[in-house]
């Protein structure tokens, strides 16, 4: 669980959200790891890069799902959290394989593109620093700036 967030509101009640993110500067191969049947079958390390069909994209993003999202363990921890319902989402830059975000999209997470979040935060905030893994030098690469 990369994120997770959670208020309550007068109106809504209780807003929950988790989110994923795969937000590597460099473009990244699959996000998701071929199953374990398929990996054995095809003699594939499961995360390899090499091209995957549509059906070992779909096996392989629900596994993901599943992994994710649907795992006793996270459901047990976000429950003890706020009652919910819980958001699934995921934040990606760079990817080699569009298709397997759209197939994820699909599925019912929302996809956010980590270009538009920054441009959100940059439009609502002032960044002029930040605790963790350079994210003021992503709000300058998603800009341009140097």
């Amino acid at each position: 669980m990369d994120l997770l967030a959670v208020r309550l509101t007068p109106v809504a009640g209780w807003e929950c959200r988790h989110v994923e993110v795969q937000a590597s500067i460099r473009p990244v191969s699959y996000l998701t790891k071929l199953p374990k049947d398929v990996a054995k079958e095809s003699g594939r390390a499961r995360g390899s890069a090499k091209q995957r069909t549509e059906a070992e994209l779909r096996a392989a993003v629900r596994e993901w799902i599943r992994t994710k999202y649907d795992h006793p363990v996270k459901k047990k921890t976000l429950l003890k959290l706020a009652p919910g319902p819980w958001s699934r989402e995921l934040v990606v830059h760079e990817v080699k394989f569009p298709e397997e975000v759209d197939i994820i999209g699909e599925s019912g997470v929302t996809v956010r593109r980590l270009a538009d979040v920054l441009h959100e935060l940059k439009r609502k905030t002032l960044l002029d620093g930040a605790a963790g893994s350079n994210l003021t030098d992503l709000v300058a690469l998603s800009t341009g700036a140097e």
